[in-house]
């Protein structure tokens, strides 16, 4: 990683995959903008035993966030999996845990864009994103989503939101992301650090 470029966080919640196929696209469209990295975080998961504890280290995949990652970066992409229309526990757990941050106004005035993915085709998608939107909103961050301009966004049929990127991975998660949705995940990761320039360069 470069330390001069703008780094970018990508902070996700995957079980079976898919959530963090779309990260790893969201950070290929960051990474395409000259002058920005992406720093790729996931969460652990929330266990029904009050006594568990997760390792230090996830098994797979990225590092757990730590609330510095939120104090560092330019901009922000969030992502997580549905539950019930909504983010997954895991993820909100982790926003819970940022009052600090909040009353100390870091990522004030910093862009951010979510994706998300579901089993069922009309499994809450849009209603997911704008969960994830609300804690971001409390920040003070400037969202933002996929344009019209994007012309996959009037031809895909398994994904992808003016509210930001989507993909129906099947009740196993393994449906592969189309590329429809591959492509609208890329342009919403490049647009995000392209925001992030250009607020970066006017402050």
């Amino acid at each position: 990683m470069n330390t001069t470029n703008l780094n970018i966080l990508v902070l996700y919640y995957s079980r079976h995959g898919a959530t963090r196929k779309m990260a790893e696209l969201i950070a290929q469209g960051i990474e395409s903008v000259p002058g920005c990295d992406a720093r790729l975080r996931t969460v652990p998961a929330i266990s029904p035993i009050s006594e568990a504890t997760a390792p230090d280290i996830p098994e797979s995949g990225a590092p757990y966030a730590e609330l510095s990652d939120l104090c560092e970066c330019a901009g922000l992409a969030l992502g997580s999996p549905t539950r019930f229309g909504n983010m997954a526990s895991a993820m909100k757990y982790f926003w819970d845990s940022t009052a600090s941050e909040w009353l100390s106004g870091v990522l004030t005035g910093k862009p951010a864009c979510v994706f998300t993915s579901t089993g069922s085709l009309h499994g809450g998608q849009e209603s997911t994103l704008l969960s994830m939107m609300l804690p971001l909103m409390h920040h003070g961050m400037l969202l933002m989503g996929i344009p019209y301009g994007e012309a996959d966004l009037m031809t895909t049929s398994s994904g992808g939101s003016p509210y930001g990127a989507t993909h129906w991975s099947g009740l196993d998660g393994k449906h592969a992301i189309s590329e429809e949705s591959r492509r609208l995940t890329i342009a919403l990761g490049k647009r995000l650090a392209e925001t992030a320039i250009r607020l970066n360069s006017a402050s």
